[in-house]
């Protein structure tokens, strides 16, 4: 089985909670409530990046989620070929800890290339199987 939804938001700090409840909504409806908090705490983080460093102005992001029997897939695209990196911030620092926390709760992670222009950050989830129908 493999299933697939996506949004557009505008590039407003209230899109984040927007992506958070549409990545939310979407895995309940495939019954994927284990992966819930993971990827949804990972959204979290692409968008506010997109938000804060991917989007020209006047454009937004967009969130695509594809499910398969094995993984979940989170993409956000947005409108900049600046390619994020990963950080190792000291104890001090009040940001750069987002991809740290993408790396920790997924299992992998990278950056494509989008035509004409921009970037597509993914990570992806193991699916757990057990939400999606097992009887215990």
């Amino acid at each position: 089985m493999r299933d697939s939804t996506q949004r557009f938001f505008d590039a407003t700090p209230e899109s984040v909670a927007l992506a958070r409840d549409f990545t939310t909504n979407a895995l309940a409806a495939w019954g994927l409530t284990r992966a819930a908090d993971d990827v949804r705490l990972c959204v979290s983080e692409l968008a506010s990046n997109a938000l804060v460093h991917g989007t020209v102005p006047g454009y937004g992001f967009l969130v695509r989620l594809v499910v398969d029997d094995d993984f979940v897939r989170l993409e956000v695209h947005d409108s900049r070929d600046h390619r994020p990196q990963l950080r190792h911030p000291a104890d001090t620092d009040t940001c750069g800890r987002g991809l740290m926390i993408v790396e920790e709760l997924s299992d992998g992670w990278g950056v494509e290339g989008r035509e004409p222009s921009g970037k597509v950050v993914w990570s992806r989830f193991k699916a757990a199987s057990a939400d999606r129908g097992a009887s215990c």
